[in-house]
C-alpha cells in the first residue's frame, strides 16, 4: 500500500475504476471528491450494478441533498438514494419490528429538553460539564477512541450514567438524536440474519473522517459481502466532541485488508496563497496521512487581508463596511461567508450588516429556541398536538424554573412512577384534592397556567396559520427565528401533529437552504462543505481560536484538542475561492472575556482587557500578509 500520489494518473479515474473490495481516497479540500464519487457511481451503474443495492452515505444532510441532485442526472440511477448515516439508522429503527425489539419511542428531544433530563438525573455524575461528557460518550456507544470497540460500558460511572439516562428516556418516551446510531448498531450486531446486513453490494462513504467508531462499525456490518469505497481527509477531522478522530480514516486499512489508496492533492478551489498558508498550518500536526496539498495549475494568487481591530465592536463595524463595499462593487451577497468561533460575535456582525442594508442570516444549531419565549412556544405547540407528551410537560415545568420547582417535579415523578400513571394525572389528582404531596405548590401553579394557555389554543388548533400567529407573533425579535422556521414548514404539513414534528426536526438541525440570496454567518464547524468567493474569519484571538485549555484535561488531551482546533482553522481557511479576510482584535470587555473564556491580558481601562491574536496566524507561513490596524485598513479601502 503506497500513500505517494502518482501525478501521471487522474485520481478521480483511479477511484472510479478500481475493483478493490476496499478503496480509500484521501482527498484534500477542493480536490474534486464529489466528482470522483459520482464517477464511481456512474461506472458501477454502467457495469450493471443495481442502484437499489448501492448505499451512498454522507455526514451532512446538505451533502446528501447535493448527491441526490447529482444522482438524478445519472442514466439508470433510479432507486439510488444518497442519505446521511443518521437518516439510514433512523430508517432502520423506524421499521416496526425494530422499534418493538428496542422498546423505545422515536420522539427526538430538542436540546433544551435533553439538558433538563440530564440535569434531573439522580446520581453522582458531577456538574454540567461532566454530565455532558458522559452523555457524548453514551451517544458514541462508549467508544471514546478508535481503539475502543463500541458496546456496553465497563466503567462503573459509565454504567451508572447509562442506567440512569435510559431509565429516564424510556419513561419519558423519548430518544436522544445521538442515540439513533448506537441503537441501530445494537440491532445490527445482535441480529446477523437481519435483512439489512445483506441489503447492499456496494457502499460508498463521503467524509469518512467525521465518523466515530460506532458509526464506522455500522458500516462494517453492512460490508460483510459488499465492497466499500470511502473518501475523506484526516486533516479535516473536526468532530472530536462526538468522539470522531482522524485515527479512523488513518487506520481504515487495518480493518480492510488489501485496501487500495488514492491521493487527491491538487486543490482546484482555493487561491495559490491560501493553499500555501493552509498547508503551512496543517503541517504542524503530526501523524498526517494525506499528501501535501498543492494549488492546481492556473489557480489565481488570491486576495488576502490580515487585520487587527481595537475591539470586537470595531471589528463588526469594519467587517460589515468591507462586505457592503464589495457587494456594491458587484460581489453576490450569497457568495459572502462570515465564520466565527462564537455565536455572540456572529450576531454582532449580522446586526452591523443589517444596519447597513445588507441581507444577512445566521446559521447556528437550535438558535431558534435559545430563549425561554421560544421554548415556551414550542412546548405549548407540542402539548396542543399531543397532550400526553411527557417530555413537553417536563419542559413546561422547567421553564423559568428554580431548584424549588426541580425538587417538586422529582416528587411528582416519583409518585407517577409508583402509581403507574403520567405526571399529568398526578397533577390532576393534586388539583382535585385527591392526594397531597409536600411542597408541590409551585408545580401546581405552573399546571394551572398551562391549562389556561392550552384551553385557548385548542379552540382553534386546526387553524395552523392562526396557531403560528398566536404562538409566534410577527415582529417579536425573540420569536423571529422560530416563526421563520414555522412558516417554512407550514405549507407542507397536513395536520397539527405533522406540523409539530416537522418544526421540531427543523429546530434540531439548522440546515442551510438550497437557495439563498444573503450573506451567511455561522460557526467554523458549520462551514464544512461550503465554498464562497469572499470569506471572513472573525474573532481570531486566543481562547476563541484555539479555544482555551480545559484544566481538567491531561496534557495529552489538551494537545489532541489543539490539533483538532488547528484542523478546524484549516477547514475554515479553505472555504474561499477568491478573497480571504483574517480578523482579530486587541481588547475585549472583561465581562465578555470571562463569559466566553477568552485569554485576557492586562487591564486596558473602561472594564476592558487585552486580547491576543491567535497563535495559528503565526503558523500560516510567508504567504500571510503582515497584520494592519483596522482603522488604517478602513482608510485604505475607502481610498482604493
Amino acid at each position: 500500500m503506497s500513500l505517494t500520489p502518482d501525478v501521471s494518473l487522474d485520481p478521480a479515474d483511479v477511484f472510479a475504476r478500481s475493483n478493490a473490495a476496499a478503496i480509500r481516497a484521501l482527498a484534500g479540500p477542493g480536490t474534486g471528491k464529489t466528482y470522483a464519487l459520482m464517477q464511481r457511481l456512474s461506472r458501477l451503474i454502467e457495469e450493471g450494478a443495481d442502484p437499489r443495492r448501492i448505499l451512498v452515505v454522507t455526514f451532512a444532510r446538505a451533502a446528501a441533498q447535493d448527491l441526490v441532485r447529482e444522482a438524478a442526472l445519472l442514466e439508470g440511477a433510479g432507486g439510488l438514494a444518497p442519505k446521511t448515516l443518521h437518516s439510514y439508522c433512523f430508517g432502520v429503527l423506524g421499521r416496526e419490528h425494530v422499534l418493538h425489539a428496542t422498546q423505545r419511542v422515536p420522539r427526538i428531544l430538542a436540546g433544551f429538553e435533553r439538558d433538563i433530563l440530564v440535569a434531573d438525573l439522580v446520581g453522582d455524575f458531577g456538574g454540567k460539564r461532566q454530565r455532558d461528557r458522559l452523555l457524548k460518550a453514551f451517544e458514541s456507544a462508549w467508544s471514546r477512541c478508535q481503539a475502543e470497540a463500541p458496546g456496553q460500558p465497563v466503567d462503573g460511572l459509565d454504567q451508572a450514567f447509562q442506567a440512569a439516562i435510559l431509565d429516564s428516556l424510556k419513561w419519558h418516551r423519548g430518544m436522544l438524536i445521538g442515540e439513533v446510531v448506537p441503537q441501530a448498531l445494537a440491532y445490527l450486531e445482535q441480529n446477523p440474519h437481519a435483512d439489512e446486513r445483506s441489503a447492499y453490494d456496494h457502499v460508498l462513504v463521503d467524509e469518512y473522517q467525521d465518523l466515530n467508531r460506532a458509526e464506522q462499525r455500522v458500516l462494517d456490518l453492512l460490508c460483510d459481502a459488499a465492497s466499500i469505497a470511502i473518501i475523506g481527509d484526516d486533516d479535516q477531522s473536526i468532530y472530536g466532541f462526538k468522539h470522531a478522530h482522524p485515527e479512523g480514516i488513518r487506520a481504515f486499512h487495518e480493518a480492510y485488508s488489501e485496501t487500495e489508496d488514492v491521493q487527491f492533492s491538487s486543490c482546484r478551489r482555493c487561491p495559490v496563497d491560501v493553499v500555501e498558508m493552509a498547508q503551512a498550518l496543517i503541517e504542524r500536526n503530526p501523524d498526517r496521512t494525506r499528501a501535501e496539498l498543492r494549488p492546481h495549475p492556473g489557480n489565481p494568487p488570491g486576495e488576502i487581508h490580515h487585520v487587527q481591530w481595537e475591539s470586537p465592536e470595531a471589528e463588526a463595524d469594519g467587517v460589515a463596511q468591507f462586505i457592503r463595499a464589495r457587494i456594491a462593487a458587484g460581489v453576490d451577497p450569497a457568495s459572502c461567508l462570515v465564520l466565527t468561533p462564537r455565536r455572540q460575535i456572529g450576531y454582532a456582525i449580522r446586526d452591523a450588516l443589517i444596519g447597513r442594508g445588507v441581507p444577512c442570516s445566521t446559521y447556528f444549531q437550535e438558535e431558534a429556541i435559545t430563549g425561554d419565549a421560544a421554548r415556551r412556544a414550542l412546548t405549548l405547540l407540542t402539548l396542543v398536538a399531543d397532550p400526553s407528551d411527557r417530555l413537553a410537560l417536563r419542559a413546561w415545568l422547567a421553564l423559568n424554573s428554580s431548584s424549588e420547582l426541580r425538587g417538586a417535579y422529582r416528587r411528582l415523578y416519583d409518585r407517577a412512577r409508583e402509581a403507574g400513571v403520567d405526571v399529568a394525572e398526578v397533577l390532576d389528582q393534586l388539583d382535585r384534592g385527591d392526594i397531597a404531596i409536600p411542597y408541590s405548590g409551585p408545580a401546581l401553579a405552573r399546571w394551572h397556567e398551562l391549562q389556561t394557555a392550552l384551553g385557548a389554543l385548542r379552540e382553534r388548533q386546526d387553524d395552523l396559520t392562526w396557531l403560528v400567529d398566536e404562538l409566534l407573533p410577527e415582529g417579536d425579535a425573540d420569536l423571529g427565528p422560530l416563526r421563520h422556521l414555522a412558516l417554512e414548514v407550514l405549507p407542507e404539513a397536513k395536520d397539527l401533529r405533522e406540523f409539530e414534528e416537522q418544526l421540531r426536526a427543523a429546530v434540531s438541525v439548522r440546515e442551510l437552504p438550497e437557495e439563498h440570496s444573503d450573506v451567511r454567518v455561522m460557526t467554523f464547524h458549520a462551514s464544512k462543505g461550503l465554498t464562497a468567493d469572499l470569506v471572513v474569519l472573525v474573532g481570531l484571538i486566543e481562547g476563541f481560536m484555539p479555544a482555551s485549555d480545559d484544566p481538567s484535561e491531561s496534557a495529552i488531551e489538551q494537545e489532541r484538542r489543539l490539533q483538532e482546533q488547528r484542523r478546524l482553522f484549516f477547514v475554515s481557511l479553505t472555504r474561499t475561492r477568491d478573497v480571504l479576510v483574517l480578523s482579530s482584535y486587541a481588547t475585549i470587555e472583561r465581562k465578555t472575556a470571562l463569559q466566553l473564556n477568552a485569554s485576557a491580558g492586562r487591564p486596558r481601562g473602561s472594564g476592558r482587557v487585552g486580547a491576543f491574536a491567535s497563535r495559528f496566524l503565526g503558523e500560516l507561513g510567508p504567504a500571510l500578509p503582515v497584520a494592519v490596524r483596522g482603522a488604517d485598513w478602513k482608510r485604505s479601502r475607502a481610498s482604493a
